[in-house]
């Protein structure tokens, strides 16, 4: 048995890019930020607040939900399935990716009321 389950809550980065792979399937990349708080460790060390970057992809209904109510400072709740991929540049040089492939999605600041949204 397996399970690859993730689960963020956190701060919309900007507005959500959204691109129509077919005219009834749309799909959004949203970028997300998570915070560690700042604290103090028992040497008296001050460590700062640090944000995390997350790329979170939205497919069909998802998608079109972000695009028409998330943007930049929205806090949203994402469930999802962590994905890699690896992508060779102009240069020549290859990356990796780690993305969220979103399953469901609830928007915390959509006009004072959370949005519920699964697909």
């Amino acid at each position: 048995m397996s399970l690859n389950k993730v689960m963020l809550i956190g701060n919309v980065g900007k507005d959500p890019e959204v691109k129509y792979v077919s005219p009834d399937v749309a799909v959004a990349t949203l970028v997300l930020a998570t915070t560690n708080r700042a604290h103090e460790r028992k040497d008296g060390t001050r460590v700062p607040e640090t944000a995390e970057w997350h790329t979170v992809i939205l497919w069909r209904g998802l998608a079109k939900t972000a695009e028409q109510y998330i943007r930049k400072g929205d806090k949203v709740y994402v469930e999802g399935e962590l994905h890699t991929r690896s992508y060779t540049d102009r240069n020549g040089q290859t990356h990796s990716r780690a993305e969220i492939w979103a399953e469901k999605l609830e928007i915390f600041n959509f006009h004072n009321q959370a949005a519920p949204a699964k697909e």
